[in-house]
């Protein structure tokens, strides 16, 4: 699953999406998250940046970031590669 290519998304974490009028808004962790995201990084790839930032376990990072990821489906930010 990707970020939908018509999320707004602002530098403080303010997320917009236009097709359900909905706003959002997420903490610095989350932005960056939600910006590794978008760049299409690997699950991987976004787990070792964001231990190189932070000073937490592998397991930690992979089990929050699962997490967000499942947030922003529930919220229909994400779509499937497919789409």
């Amino acid at each position: 699953m990707k970020v939908k290519n018509n999320i707004a998304v602002s530098e403080n974490g303010f997320i917009f999406n236009p097709g359900s009028g909905e706003s959002f808004t997420v903490n610095p962790v989350g932005l960056e998250m939600l910006n590794h995201l978008r760049k299409g990084l690997s699950h991987s790839e976004i787990i070792a940046a964001m231990q190189a930032n932070y000073n937490v376990e592998a397991d930690n990072v992979e089990r929050d970031l699962l997490d967000f990821i499942e947030m922003m489906r529930q919220y229909r930010l994400m779509q499937h590669d497919d789409e």
